[in-house]
């Protein structure tokens, strides 16, 4: 009966592995939001990483999140470090591309809690009197995490913060354009 059990068991792990190994090897999370400004105003919000201060998700999740800016003050070659708690991890970004002011590319580097390369785009496209902003992250996904995401999905993970970003993005931009 026990050795019944165990191939039963052992056929269902592999089926498991199989499946898994059968998923997309890349994923794409993407959250929309239309802002009541030109992407002109929009796109000095995401190309200075000091200004992220004011929209991040993330920013407030750990009062002692310790922030390190180098590169370039602003576009091409800006770069952000974070080390925070849990919550926040470890990990570096640099601008690697700008077309201002409709699109830059990110190149992102989860060190802790998990590490990972990614890339993060944003996009501006006018839109009547607004602007969509398109906020993606992109990447590899690896066999482990492909195991995972049967689980727990890269959008279920992210896709919220994504939208509170967005949210509070909203708000810096059409407030920092009101009162300028």
């Amino acid at each position: 009966m026990i050795t019944i059990a165990a191939l039963v068991m052992a056929a269902l792990v592999g089926g498991l592995l199989i499946y898994a190994a059968t998923r997309a090897d890349t994923f794409r999370v993407e959250r929309h939001v239309v802002i009541n400004r030109r992407p002109a105003d929009i796109f000095p919000l995401l190309e200075d990483f000091h200004r992220w201060v004011d929209w991040s998700p993330w920013e407030e999740l750990d009062p002692a999140l310790r922030r390190t800016y180098g590169g370039a003050d602003r576009g091409k070659g800006a770069i952000y470090e974070w080390e925070g708690n849990n919550k926040v991890g470890k990990g570096h970004m640099e601008i690697i591309r700008i077309e201002s002011p409709t699109h830059l590319t990110i190149d992102l580097s989860f060190i802790r809690p998990f590490k990972a390369e990614n890339a993060a785009a944003f996009d501006l496209e006018p839109q009547g009197s607004g602007t969509e902003v398109t906020w993606a992250m992109y990447g590899p996904l690896p066999f482990a995490s492909k195991l995972m995401s049967m689980f727990v999905s890269m959008d279920g993970i992210i896709g919220k913060d994504f939208e509170k970003g967005l949210a509070r993005l909203k708000t810096a931009a059409e407030r920092s354009v009101a009162t300028a």
